[in-house]
């Protein structure tokens, strides 16, 4: 009793009391309590994007819909903040796998990875490597057995071991600065920043 954090899957939970001021804010934007895709997409200044960029968002907010009825509830969303405010490393990673594996089989091909890349790349700007270099690099460091695909396992644990490669993938997925604006009542810059705002 009087601990405003919990813990919930090996990660401390948001304290009750921001939970709270998330609700409220999410509340009045949505008074249904349910948030559409377009809304969310709105929400990050994702419009006129093209077909690749979209489908990405797409599969981004479909990730978030863990029910899958076509929309983001609260407890959806703040599972979701909750990841990406204090999730462990091991838990973005699998979320991140999930995004990358476009197909749902339970692994990413390189044809796979190369089209999540070039998507991300296109809606933050990203340049350090082109999407075939950012592709060869994965594979050839973390492919254990070359045959082409990467299991969940391989992903996590080649991630894991290599910082550098760690450090590229978590930039192309860091929401903390879109929930940082968010939170104070701010819309995000619209000058093409998605998943990554600095």
């Amino acid at each position: 009793m009087g601990n405003n954090e919990s813990t919930v899957g090996g990660q401390t939970a948001i304290p009750a009391k921001e939970t709270y001021v998330w609700y409220k804010k999410f509340m009045m934007e949505y008074p249904s309590g349910l948030q559409t895709l377009h809304e969310f997409k709105t929400l990050l200044g994702l419009q006129g994007l093209n077909q690749k960029a979209n489908q990405h968002v797409d599969q981004v907010y479909n990730t978030f819909d863990m029910n899958k009825d076509g929309f983001i509830d609260f407890l959806e969303f703040i599972a979701a903040v909750n990841l990406v405010v204090r999730g462990k490393m091991e838990q973005k990673l699998k979320w991140y796998f999930k995004l990358y594996d476009a197909d749902g089989n339970g692994s990413i091909d390189e044809k796979e990875l190369l089209n999540i890349f070039m998507t991300v790349q296109t809606l933050n700007g990203q340049q350090t490597l082109s999407p075939e270099e950012f592709t060869s690099l994965v594979f050839h460091k973390i492919d254990i057995n070359h045959d082409g695909e990467l299991t969940l396992e391989e992903f996590i644990d080649g991630t894991k071991k290599d910082q550098d490669l760690l450090k590229i993938v978590s930039k192309s997925f860091d929401f903390s600065s879109v929930l940082k604006l968010i939170r104070n009542g701010k819309q995000p810059d619209t000058g093409g920043g998605f998943l990554q705002i600095t």
